[in-house]
């Protein structure tokens, strides 16, 4: 990503799409694809958000991010305060979320998960993240589509989809029965 400037910023290509970074007003936050080194924080802030994403190793992380067709941190001064991993239909990927998605539409961006750092909440850095989950979708896709878990519920979660436009268009019970999701979606 190019920067002259804190406040110069432009377009970079990234796993064959135009990425466009972004700064948060009126906080400094920087959006850019997740890298290797970002690895050991977002295992942390994943871990951190538990129940309302499944724990993951920074092996198992590294897995995911390399099957993601969109994998995005937002950071303030360096400090990675969020993360967005979405995948593409096609993924080698097991989750019975996706699945679900996959065998219904083959034009979605599914959001595997999204966390913030709890400090870091209300500042719109959710919001920026998903942003660019949608620049990355529009054109190619016809959805963004994502999950949020209703056992244990998550109003919170399920409030701020709203607020972005996602509605409801099913429910399923994962985990043998002791997680039930709703499954969302947004239109572009």
């Amino acid at each position: 990503m190019g920067t002259s400037d804190r406040g110069s910023i432009t377009s970079r290509r990234v796993q064959g799409r135009v990425f466009h970074p972004v700064r948060s007003d009126p906080v400094p936050i920087v959006f850019r694809p997740l890298s290797e080194n970002d690895l050991a924080r977002v295992a942390a802030l994943n871990t951190d958000a538990v129940p309302a994403v499944n724990d993951l190793t920074i092996a198992e992380l590294r897995t995911l991010v390399g099957r993601c067709g969109l994998a995005v941190a937002a950071l303030e001064d360096d400090e990675l305060l969020g993360f967005l991993l979405a995948l593409e239909p096609g993924a080698d990927y097991a989750s019975e979320n996706y699945r679900w998605f996959s065998e219904r539409s083959t034009d979605f961006l599914y959001v595997d998960r999204i966390v913030v750092d709890p400090s870091a909440h209300g500042r719109g850095i959710g919001r920026g993240l998903y942003e660019q989950a949608f620049v990355a979708a529009e054109g190619e896709r016809a959805r963004v589509c994502c999950e949020v878990n209703t056992l244990p519920p998550n109003p919170e979660s399920m409030a701020f989809h709203a607020r972005l436009g996602f509605t409801e268009v099913g429910r399923q019970s994962t985990k043998g029965g002791t997680v039930e999701v709703a499954l969302l979606e947004r239109t572009l």
